[in-house]
C-alpha cells in the first residue's frame, strides 16, 4: 500500500493552524489525528504554572519494547510580524513555484511532518520488528518553555519511561540540506536592569536625580565590552539590548526611573551565575539604587559527537550526498533539556527564513528529509 502520509500535505495542515505562542489553535489535534492514524498512542499533556501560559504538549509512542527512539520538536510558532509584507497569508500555507510558504515552514512544523511520514515508511518496513519510536512535541519552544519540554521529560520519568536516543528536528542547516548538525547549544538568559532616580523639571537637573543617564552609562559599558573570543567548540559570547523602557510622556519632565532588557548567549566560558555577577558589578559601578533581574532559560552544554550523532551524520550522507559538520552555532533549543535525558542531536530544515516574512522551504527538500529521517530510523534500529 502506499503511504498514508505526504509530508507536504501534513506540513500544509499544520501550518494552516495559528499556533502562535503559546497558543495551539488545533495545530495538536492535527497531528495527534495523523500519528493515530498509523498506530501511535497519543497523550496530551496541558501543563500550567503561576506566572507562566497553560502549554498543551503531545507525546506519542509507537511500539512499547525494544529501545525507544524519540523526536522532539515544537508546533508553536513566532508571530508573523507585518501580514501585509508577505507574499501570501502567513497561516495559508502557500505552494508557490516550488515553494511551501507560511509560518512554521521551516522552524518547524516541515520538519515534523517529515519525521512522522518517515516514521510511517519505517514501520511499514519493519511489521514484526521489536522497535519503539516516540515524538516529544511542545507548544512551549518559542517562548518562555516553562510548560513544555521539561515538564514532559518530568512526566515520563514519573510513569518510568525512558527515551533511549533523540533526534530534534530544528531548522539546522543554514543554505542547503546537509551542512550541520548540532551537538551543543549556547546559553541563554534574559536581564532587566532598572535604575532608580528622582524626578524632576528637565530645566533644573540639578534638583533631580537622572535614571537615564545612568541607564545609557551601564548599558554602554555592556555593550561595547566583549564578553569572550570564544572557545574551542563554540563561537563567541554575545548581548544584546533588547528594550529600553522609560514610560514618560512628558517632555520637561525627567523620570524616576529607566528600564531596559538584555539578552545574553553565551558559551561554555560562561555559567549563568558568573555572568550575573557580571551584570551585578557593572550596575554597581553605576552608582545609586540599580535593580538587576536574571532569567536564565538554559546553560551552554556540548555533547561529544558520539555515536548517535554519527547514526545521523551517516544516514544524511547516505541520502544527500553530503557529510554534516557537527556545530554549536545558533540560538537555543529544547535540547538543552533532553541532553541531561539520553544522547541528543539536532538535525533539520534549512533554516535561512525562519522568524522571517514569507517564511519557506522548497518542497523538495521536504521529501528529501523525510528520506534522512527514514534512513537515521533504519540505522539506529540496525545498530
Amino acid at each position: 500500500m502506499p503511504p498514508a502520509i505526504d509530508p507536504v500535505e501534513l506540513a500544509v495542515a499544520l501550518m494552516r493552524r495559528p499556533s502562535v505562542t503559546p497558543a495551539d489553535a488545533g495545530a495538536l489535534d492535527v497531528l495527534q489525528d495523523a500519528l493515530e492514524g498509523i498506530g501511535f498512542a497519543c497523550h496530551r499533556l496541558p501543563f500550567a504554572e503561576e506566572g507562566a501560559d497553560e502549554v498543551d504538549n503531545l507525546y506519542a509512542r509507537r511500539g512499547g519494547e525494544g529501545r525507544n527512539f524519540c523526536f522532539a520538536g515544537h508546533t508553536d510558532v513566532v508571530p508573523p510580524g507585518d501580514i501585509a509584507a508577505w507574499s501570501v497569508d502567513p497561516f495559508e500555507a502557500v505552494v508557490k513555484d516550488g515553494m511551501l510558504i507560511g509560518r512554521g515552514a521551516c522552524d518547524m512544523k516541515g520538519a515534523i511532518a517529515c519525521f512522522v511520514a518517515a516514521a510511517e515508511r519505517f514501520a511499514a518496513s519493519r511489521e514484526g520488528g521489536h522497535n519503539s519510536i516516540s515524538l516529544l512535541i511542545t507548544g512551549d519552544e518559542e517562548g518562555p518553555a516553562v510548560n513544555g519540554t521539561r515538564k514532559v521529560l518530568a512526566w515520563l520519568e514519573e510513569r518510568g519511561e525512558k527515551l533511549d536516543a533523540c533526534l530534534v528536528g530544528e531548522p539546522t542547516n543554514p543554505t542547503a540540506l546537509g551542512e550541520t548538525i548540532k551537538v551543543g547549544r549556547r546559553g541563554s538568559m534574559n536581564a532587566r536592569v532598572t535604575v532608580h532616580g528622582a524626578q524632576g523639571h528637565s530645566a533644573y537637573p540639578d534638583l533631580a536625580d537622572n535614571p537615564i543617564d545612568r541607564l545609557v552609562a551601564i548599558l554602554h559599558k555592556l555593550a561595547t565590552t566583549p564578553l569572550d573570543g570564544g572557545s574551542e567548540r563554540f563561537q563567541p559570547s554575545t548581548l544584546a539590548v533588547t528594550t529600553v523602557d522609560v514610560g514618560n510622556p512628558a517632555t520637561n519632565v525627567i523620570p524616576a526611573r529607566a528600564s531596559a532588557g538584555l539578552n545574553i548567549r553565551f558559551n561554555d566560558r560562561h555559567s549563568g551565575a558568573s555572568l550575573t555577577d557580571r551584570l551585578r558589578a557593572v550596575c554597581d559601578e553605576a552608582g545609586g539604587e540599580v535593580e538587576l533581574a536574571v532569567s536564565v532559560s538554559g546553560e551552554a552544554f556540548l555533547r561529544e559527537p558520539d555515536e548517535f550523532a554519527a547514526i545521523v551524520a551517516d544516514a544524511a550522507e547516505a541520502v544527500l550526498g553530503v557529510r554534516p559538520e557537527y556545530s554549536t552555532a545558533g540560538g537555543t533549543s529544547d535540547a538543552r533539556f533532553i541532553k541531561d535525558h539520553c544522547p541528543v542531536a539536532e538535525f533539520g530544515l534549512i533554516g535561512r527564513t525562519m522568524h522571517k516574512v514569507d517564511e519557506r522551504i522548497a518542497v523538495a527538500e521536504l521529501y528529501r528529509l523525510t528520506d534522512v529521517y527514514r534512513a537515521v530510523l533504519e540505522r539506529y534500529f540496525a545498530a
